[in-house]
């Protein structure tokens, strides 16, 4: 699938950013380890960790930062969604087009229970 690898400078320096092209709102690029890894659309229910993710998110209410905390407790692991800057000063540089191979959440980290 092809995203954007955008740099952005902002205060604290300068970052890159794998963005999705004309992203929706359920439409997520999610680092594990602050590197790029998997990629979820909560409303392409064909794969059952997007799925799983649309019950987590849309059903419970929870926003993805929530559920995406709850994983990483549960599974001793890091996942998170990127942010440019906290203080909403950032300065795009480059876009690049970059295909990346992201693969949906594993499902054994998304339990219903969460």
């Amino acid at each position: 699938m092809t995203f954007l690898a955008t740099t952005y400078r902002t205060l604290s320096g300068t970052k890159e950013i794998i963005e999705i092209p004309n992203k929706k709102e359920t439409e997520w690029v999610i680092y594990k380890d602050g590197k790029p890894t998997y990629y979820t659309d909560f409303y392409d229910l064909k794969i059952e960790s997007n799925a799983m993710m649309n019950s987590l998110v849309l059903c419970t209410k929870r926003s993805l930062d929530e559920v995406l905390e709850l994983i990483n407790q549960r599974n001793n692991i890091n996942l998170s969604v990127p942010k440019v800057t906290r203080l909403g000063f950032k300065k795009k540089i480059k876009s690049v087009e970059k295909e990346l191979d992201l693969k949906p959440i594993p499902e054994e980290w998304l339990a219903y229970s969460l």
